[in-house]
């Protein structure tokens, strides 16, 4: 029971204080570690202590899963020079680096044992790093590279702690040739455990069309992956994370609609539960790793100059691995474009000072064996990087992001890249449908063409930035939302009254949510993007057209002309780009600018709002 009252209370704990971080505006990550210390020292509050059995079967596997089914196999394949660099040279870089530090500092440890901190204390936290940076609005490229950094960076930190207390167990030296053989190997039976699970899972998924039974072989894999990579001494980490990124790639081809929706809301609560609880649980080891320093011989100065040492190396030796390599790890790949080429330094520093250890970095340090001397304070020193990292860097990367200027993630080039990607896929089934052979006498075809064009229509609208007007997608979703709620008033009504069976009502109801959850999803896109003026780069490649006519600089427009003479209301404006033409865009009731190109064929029309310098090609169906 008190163990239940306990998991109960650090639940709720977790949820109040996620709550308090979003209404004070920090990240939840270091609200919950400050909260979880001053927690371990009141007297009611049971002293914790984490497992690494708990935390590397029970913990890791789902995070790591659940962060590589979201992650884009496209991004790593893009950024995977220095997604290697960083998650196997860096740790490598790390370990050694600290190892030599702790070796100096501490008077007889062994080299193994000090090599084994340095292992310990080496990889970046996934789960820190990119709440934060998120919550920050980092640019997309280091929330990527961070992403997958460390995905990658425990399966090498482990193996090099692995070794390193092999080699401190036998009393033999640490030679170089054995871990790196010990990396491969892990390295190799991982990518294979992750390959079969993906290939039977996929087999599976074939075959399952009942969203509840796809999510649980959805709960089974991370585990299974791990628990049978460790057995044969492979990665657990390369198998759960090569699963992770080969069943979220295939997800669109593997499973229905039902199931992709279902798994996504299920790892999205997992991992936001699993995420914070971890910051929290780290927190509260403070107590007893305090208490346990009172018996070390070491005197309290040269403890405290382990720890901090420790911290400040972690620290200083990535920014000087990041600046040091930056041509290697930004390098422009000959064929690349020209979204890879090498970022500004500000980006690299950005990079290099989002280096936050986790719960993985404490799991690790209680590997090492409760025997080995000066243990209590080898494990202080893994508690004071986590903690330190996470609130010096942690508070100070939001400073630094502002003080740089570091663009984040334009809303507005989310939109466009959307409406683009709607368009072309539009342009596809519009070519299916004509393709088909069938006898439509009720007026089928007419309907789908109406609802693509309303569907597309809406993505356009927003680009709109035109302040005090009110687009039809907008005024649409208030509507709507009107007659939800009156729809739904009256269904419990009926419900209440037990004039209809309680599945059809759940199913009823369920069809209601899933319409106001797709209105409330575009609103909220609606607001962001019109929080932001335009910032244009291009998308996805020019066609000869889009080339041949460049953007303009004009005063934005004011009226739609052939509105005027019809006593309509225009939407957004465009402008001609071959004769200067200005008329309404789709959303408006006689689409002028689209009628023009059909009386003229001028192939290219560029947004005449305020703000806005987008071009869009209508013989390509091609955005700029």
């Amino acid at each position: 029971m008190d163990v239940a009252l306990f998991l109960i209370g650090l639940a709720v704990g977790v949820l109040a204080g996620v709550l308090v971080a979003r209404r004070l505006g920090i990240p939840a990550p270091l609200l919950l570690v400050v909260a979880g210390v001053g927690a371990s020292f009141l007297p009611f509050v049971p002293q914790v202590h984490l497992e690494p059995e708990l935390v590397l079967i029970g913990l890791l596997p789902p995070l790591l899963y659940a962060a590589a089914l979201s992650s884009s196999l496209v991004d790593f394949n893009t950024y995977r020079r220095p997604i290697l660099l960083l998650s196997v040279g860096l740790v490598v870089f790390t370990t050694i680096g600290v190892g030599w530090l702790v070796h100096a500092l501490v008077p007889g440890i062994s080299w193994p044992i000090a090599l084994a901190l340095g292992a310990v204390v080496a990889p970046p936290d996934a789960v820190a790093a990119t709440a934060i940076g998120r919550t920050i609005g980092l640019p997309r490229k280091i929330v990527t590279i961070l992403e997958g950094e460390s995905l990658f960076n425990d399966a090498t930190a482990l193996v090099l702690l692995r070794t390193a207390i092999a080699a401190g167990t036998a009393a033999a030296g640490v030679h170089l040739w054995k871990v790196g053989l010990d990396f491969v190997l892990a390295a190799a039976g991982g990518v294979a455990v992750g390959l079969v699970a993906y290939w039977l899972a996929a087999r599976m998924r074939r075959r399952i069309t009942d969203p509840a039974i796809d999510v649980a072989l959805s709960l089974v894999v991370p585990f299974t992956c791990y628990v049978v990579a460790e057995e044969i001494h492979a990665s657990g980490v390369i198998a759960v994370v090569v699963a992770g990124l080969l069943l979220g790639h295939q997800a669109p081809i593997l499973q229905t609609a039902q199931s992709r929706i279902a798994e996504r809301i299920n790892w999205r609560t997992i991992a936001f539960l699993l995420e914070n609880t971890v910051f929290a649980l780290i927190g509260l080891q403070a107590q007893w790793l305090v208490q346990d320093l009172a018996d070390s011989e070491l005197g309290v100065g040269r403890i405290i100059a382990v720890c901090l040492g420790t911290l400040v190396a972690v620290i200083v030796l990535r920014l000087v691995w990041v600046f040091g390599s930056h041509w290697v790890l930004f390098r422009r790949p000959q064929d690349s474009d020209e979204r890879l080429a090498a970022p500004p330094w500000s980006f690299t520093f950005l990079l290099g000072w989002a280096g936050m250890r986790g719960v993985v970095t404490l799991a690790a340090a209680f590997v090492i064996p409760l025997n080995t001397e000066h243990r209590d304070v080898l494990l202080m020193a893994a508690f004071t990087v986590v903690a330190g990292t996470l609130l010096i860097q942690g508070l100070s990367l939001p400073w630094f992001a502002r003080r740089l200027r570091v663009p984040a993630p334009d809303p507005l080039d989310d939109a466009l890249a959307r409406a683009t990607l709607l368009q072309q896929a539009t342009k596809a089934a519009l070519e299916e449908l004509d393709k088909l052979e069938f006898d439509d006498q009720a007026g089928v075809v007419d309907l789908i063409r109406q609802r693509l064009d309303q569907r597309n229509f809406a993505a356009w609208e927003r680009l709109s930035t035109s302040p005090g007007q009110e687009s039809p997608a907008a005024l649409y979703y208030r509507i709507r939302s009107r007659l939800i709620d009156a729809e739904r008033r009256r269904i419990l009504e009926i419900r209440n009254a037990g004039q209809v069976p309680s599945e059809v009502v759940a199913d009823v109801l369920a069809m209601l949510d899933l319409e106001e959850s797709m209105l409330d999803s575009a609103e909220q896109e609606r607001d962001e993007t019109a929080a932001y003026a335009a910032r244009r780069w291009q998308i996805g490649e020019l066609c000869d057209d889009l080339a041949r006519y460049e953007k303009v600089d004009e005063e934005p427009a004011t009226s739609c002309p052939a509105c005027l003479e019809e006593g309509t209301q225009w939407v957004s404006l465009r402008r001609c780009l071959e004769c200067g033409n200005v008329g309404c865009c789709d959303s408006s009731p006689r689409r002028h600018a689209t009628r023009h190109f059909q009386d003229t064929q001028h192939p290219v029309m560029q947004s005449a709002e305020p703000g806005e310098d987008w071009r869009w090609c209508y013989v390509h169906h091609l955005t700029a």
